[in-house]
């Protein structure tokens, strides 16, 4: 086996338990996908198994030539590219050697790797990274540039088992299908922590993490979303069988109740005929009421079990379930004109030296300026290279930004731009106070709250401060928001919405965005989001 877990549990500095009892078996060669939402433990538990981070129990086995492409790189900005890669060592006693210090060190921490240089080189080439020397410093790199360092060294190294987390976040197409052919042609040990649906497609073996557990599903991720379907059917069948035996245990209880209450009674009155002894009636109507107490008792005990168990399935489904976002329809009708760019270009100022007598001047952004139309309805994707001016492009349709070349026409509509940070949320406010700026209809407070709660985001985290928010919670706070406000836009603008989203926040964008009546520009490097939202058409820089 390449990975073995047992009983292994994280609790945190502050005494919360992260997940415990988590056994996974990874057998040599297979290729497994760990998933889970937001702040289920993945990149910790990746990090544990790859030595980062201590179980607080547990044992853990892996390979010693282990790879790990972390999801963040801040800790590696002060180092060479070389350092990063674990390699400048022996590039060192290598130069040595070839300059003449034949010193033994330098041939044992070489280990017969003469092309270490030439190779490592050539993975930087063969991920786009040509311009990057070994002796190149990390900080000034891109996210997507650092990413590509570390998927480089996957070649370099050739291990035998490698965790990645969320190797695309930060990728272009072209970085993400030279990753997804890496996948499909190594023969190492893979386990993969990520959103990307076209990358969970083509791992074999799909392990959902909980608090208390890891489950395996034998098949990649639309296997696991099917079985994922038909036990959550399962779960509300048992959840509709628990409530009507509830109900009929409540009714039972009842008439049970009522049939002793009356026999009770009758006998009470009987007894009065009869001429029993007022003492001696006393102890009969103690010993009636000791029964129905012990009777009303066990339809109690009866009661509470099944409203736990009802509970616990309610519980299960609300964590799993898709939270589902319905936006009404654009008023615009299908086919208006809403942007015409003829000949459009945009060049960000540059200024002329101080001694100089020339005027500003600024470089054009595109290579060719851009002629292009939008519609009411159309869904259309924005695409080029990293740096190619996406972004840029999107300000420009939506006003924020004038064209410095060629002519921008825009009619009236409405729009909401969801980024990458959704910055529709204000860090500076708490969660309750960024539903409260959104209510533009005067809703009273506890219809807010009501929909806060759809959205879950239940009292306990009202006051909590949205600069805490994961990008998860952030983007189902940007879609409450929206809903309070009954604010539908004419159109939907996403800037790689999809980006530090778990998959079941995923799934909720593509869904809200897929059943959206109105128009939708995209900047995505996410093909699968792309064909789920059913993109049209693009417009290529």
């Amino acid at each position: 086996m390449s990975i073995a877990l047992q009983n292994v549990a994280y609790v945190h500095a502050d005494k919360e338990i992260l997940f415990q009892n988590l056994s996974l078996t990874v057998n040599r060669g297979q290729k497994a996908a760990l998933v889970g939402n937001n702040g289920s433990g993945k990149s910790t538990l990746l990090q544990i198994i790859a030595r980062r981070f201590q179980p607080s129990t547990g044992s853990i086995v892996t390979p010693d030539d282990l790879y790990y492409v972390p999801q963040h790189f801040g800790q590696y900005d002060d180092l060479t590219l070389a350092e990063a890669l674990h390699i400048d060592q022996k590039i060192h006693a290598l130069h040595a050697i070839l300059a003449g210090d034949v010193a033994n060190e330098h041939f044992t921490i070489l280990n017969d790797d003469w092309n270490i240089e030439e190779r490592a080189q050539a993975a930087l080439d063969a991920w786009g990274l040509h311009e990057f020397a070994l002796t190149q410093p990390m900080r000034p790199l891109s996210g997507g540039e650092k990413t590509r360092v570390f998927l480089a060294g996957m070649e370099i190294h050739e291990p035998s088992t490698i965790l990645l987390d969320e190797p695309t976040n930060h990728l272009d197409t072209a970085g993400r299908n030279r990753l997804y052919d890496f996948v499909r042609r190594t023969s190492a040990t893979l386990l993969v922590v990520s959103h990307d649906r076209t990358l969970l497609n083509l791992l074999p073996l799909t392990c959902e993490l909980t608090h208390n557990e890891i489950v395996s599903y034998g098949g990649n991720y639309e296997f696991y979303k099917e079985q994922k379907g038909i036990r959550l059917n399962a779960l509300q069948q048992q959840l509709e069988e628990k409530e009507k035996e509830l109900r009929l245990a409540r009714k039972t209880a009842r008439e049970t109740a009522e049939r002793r209450e009356k026999q009770n009674v009758r006998g009470e009155k009987q007894n009065l005929k009869k001429g029993v002894p007022r003492i001696a009636m006393g102890g009969l109507k103690d010993m009636a009421e000791k029964s129905s107490a012990k009777l009303s008792g066990i339809h109690a005990e009866k009661m509470d079990k099944l409203s736990g168990e009802a509970s616990q399935l309610r519980t299960t489904l609300s964590r799993s379930a898709g939270l589902k976002t319905d936006f009404s329809a654009s008023g615009l009708h299908v086919g208006k004109i809403l942007v015409t760019g003829e000949g459009i270009n945009f060049g960000y100022n540059i200024p002329s030296s101080e001694s100089s007598d020339k005027p500003d001047t600024s470089t054009p952004l595109f290579s060719n300026p851009l002629d292009f139309q939008i519609r009411s309805g159309d869904r259309l994707r924005i695409e080029g290279a990293n740096g190619s001016g996406k972004t840029t492009l999107l300000r420009l349709i939506t006003g924020e930004l004038l064209p410095t070349e060629g002519t921008l026409t825009r009619a009236e509509f409405t729009y909401v731009f969801l980024d990458q940070e959704y910055s529709l949320v204000r860090n500076d406010r708490t969660v309750l106070q960024q539903a409260e700026a959104f209510n533009s209809r005067h809703l009273p407070e506890h219809e807010v709250k009501t929909i806060l709660n759809r959205y879950i985001f239940p009292a306990t985290v009202w006051g909590k401060p949205c600069s805490k928010l994961s990008g998860g919670e952030k983007m189902r706070l940007a879609f409450c928001c929206l809903m309070i406000g009954n604010n539908t836009p004419d159109m939907f603008v996403l800037d790689e919405p999809t980006n530090n989203l778990d998959i079941q926040s995923t799934e909720i964008v593509t869904a809200t965005i897929r059943e959206f009546e109105g128009t939708v520009l995209v900047i995505s490097h996410d093909q699968y989001f792309m064909d789920e939202i059913g993109i049209e058409g693009s417009i290529a820089l």
